[in-house]
């Protein structure tokens, strides 16, 4: 097995202890390679995705006053029929929108959401 190093915020450690609790982990090590398993299925659900697809994504954050979303929105409004947008507590917001496109669209859409690592919380559930 390879060792590697990486750097994280204390509030990823403060995640990854989490993850190794409440999957009742021996140590740190482990609850990374859960997380990647995990992140693995994620991805792989997305990539089965083909043709026209239909369904709810739901996103959570906590940059209230960063507009990125807003962007996001914008650059996606041919794929996206209907938005919600609410005010939670800790200024974190919970966007819920109706997703009708082809699974490429969708597929860029959720990269992008991903790669601003602003989100705490996305899953696309498909329709169909």
């Amino acid at each position: 097995m390879t060792v590697i190093s990486i750097s994280l915020p204390e509030d990823s450690i403060g995640s990854l202890e989490k993850i190794q609790g409440y999957l009742e982990l021996s140590g740190r090590s482990e609850a990374v390679r859960a997380s990647i398993r995990m992140a693995e299925t994620e991805i792989k659900d997305m990539e089965q995705l083909t043709g026209e697809v239909e369904g709810v994504l739901i996103v959570v954050h906590s940059t209230h006053d960063d507009q990125w979303i807003s962007m996001l929105q914008h650059k996606y409004r041919d794929a996206i029929k209907t938005q919600l947008h609410s005010h939670l507590r800790d200024r974190k917001c919970l966007e819920v929108m109706i997703l009708s496109s082809d699974s490429s669209v969708v597929g860029r859409m959720m990269k992008e959401i991903y790669g601003t690592g602003k989100a705490d919380y996305t899953k696309f559930v498909r329709g169909r």
